[in-house]
Formats: structure tokens, C-alpha cells, sequence
């Protein structure tokens, strides 16, 4: 089933997609090994854009699919998650950017996990993140890109809250289909998240829930 799903949604297969992830629901399977043959699938799609077998249509069509994917298992993991809020993240896709699947699913999970989430967007200057922590307070800041030009837009963001001396007040992670430890250390930032679940772990974490 799990194949299946992966394979469905890589597929661009609307209904199947859906109609497996429901079926996983109601035979009792975790929540979270659907996000995770989401995740899975979307690397397969991002692979296929690099390589020109997709393009932005597919990207944004297989958005789509996950959007309704979350939605449709947002009720189970809400069932199973506190509702308190743990502390503040804010989170949004760095400028030159305008992936948001990555993002997304982020904030879902951040949300269902009892976090006050603020979602800033995509293609989000630095300027703007740096507003947002001052009018928002959080203690998380998270930086999403799926592209490798969003590294150094990663980097400026980390180096413009630094010159506004609040980066000592803010834990920063990275995210996105290609960020690796070495781009979280060229970055400047304190931790980074290979998927959701790993970033609402970094998240815990750092506010000590």
C-alpha cells in the first residue's frame, strides 16, 4: 500500500492517491507513514523537474495532491497530538524561491503538534523575516528552499538577522529537498531537518517541550 501511494502521487494520479491514503486511515496505519510516502514521493517529482522529466506544472499540480493528502489526515494526527501551544516558529521559503510543498507539510506538522505557526510565504526576503521576528517573537525561525540557489538566500537571511542583533533570541533551522549538514553550516544556522518529523523534533527540542 505504501508503494502504491508513493507511486500515485509521483504519478500526478489524482484519485488513486487519495483513495490509498483513506484506505491506509481506515485500515489503522500511522498518519505519519502517509506524510512520510509524501515526502518520498515529492523527492521522486523533485527529481524528475531537475532532470527536465517534469516541469513547473507537475510541481504545482502534485502540490495540489498534497495539500489535499494533509488535509484529508489532519483529523487523525490532531486526535493524537496536544493542542497546547509548545511556543512560536516561524517559518517561510527563502527569497528566489517559490517552492512551498516542503514548507507546507512543516507546518502542518508544527501546527498538529500544538506550535503557533507563522507562515510567511514563498520567495521571502530577508528584510521580511527579520520584521516577522520582531513583530512575532519566536523562538524557532525555519528556513525552507528546494532549490540549491536558496542556500546563500539561507545564508543572507541567517547574516541579516545576526546584523539586527537578534541572533541570539532565535534557534534557526534549514530545510528542503537538498539541504545537508554541510548547507546548514554554510548557512549559519543551528540545526536542519531532512523532513517534518525531524524538524518539529529540532523544534522540541530547542523550546524544551
Amino acid at each position: 500500500m505504501t508503494k502504491q501511494l508513493v507511486e500515485a502521487i509521483a504519478d500526478m494520479r489524482e484519485e488513486d492517491a487519495l483513495q490509498s491514503a483513506q484506505e491506509m486511515l481506515d485500515n489503522g496505519v500511522d498518519p505519519l507513514v502517509i506524510l512520510d510516502d509524501c515526502r518520498e514521493a515529492m523527492a521522486v517529482v523533485g527529481k524528475r523537474f531537475e532532470t527536465g522529466a517534469a516541469f513547473i506544472p507537475e510541481l504545482i499540480f502534485a502540490g495540489e495532491i498534497m495539500r489535499q493528502l494533509s488535509a484529508l489526515v489532519k483529523p487523525s494526527m490532531a486526535e493524537t497530538t496536544t493542542q497546547a501551544k509548545l511556543g512560536r516558529v516561524l517559518i517561510g521559503t527563502v527569497h528566489g524561491d517559490i517552492h512551498d510543498i516542503g514548507k507546507d507539510i512543516v507546518t502542518f506538522m508544527l501546527d498538529v503538534n500544538g506550535f503557533q505557526v507563522q507562515d510567511l510565504g514563498v520567495d521571502v526576503p530577508a528584510s521580511r523575516f527579520v520584521e516577522a521576528i520582531k513583530e512575532f517573537q519566536p523562538q524557532v525561525v525555519a528556513l525552507s528552499g528546494f532549490l540549491t540557489l536558496a542556500f546563500d538566500s539561507m545564508k543572507e537571511t541567517v547574516e541579516a538577522i545576526q546584523a539586527a542583533g537578534m541572533r541570539d533570541k532565535v534557534k534557526i533551522m534549514v530545510g528542503g529537498g537538498q539541504v545537508t549538514q554541510d548547507v546548514c553550516g554554510f548557512a549559519g544556522a543551528d540545526g536542519f531537518g531532512n523532513n517534518a518529523v525531524a524538524g518539529v523534533s529540532l523544534a522540541k527540542q530547542w523550546i524544551g517541550a
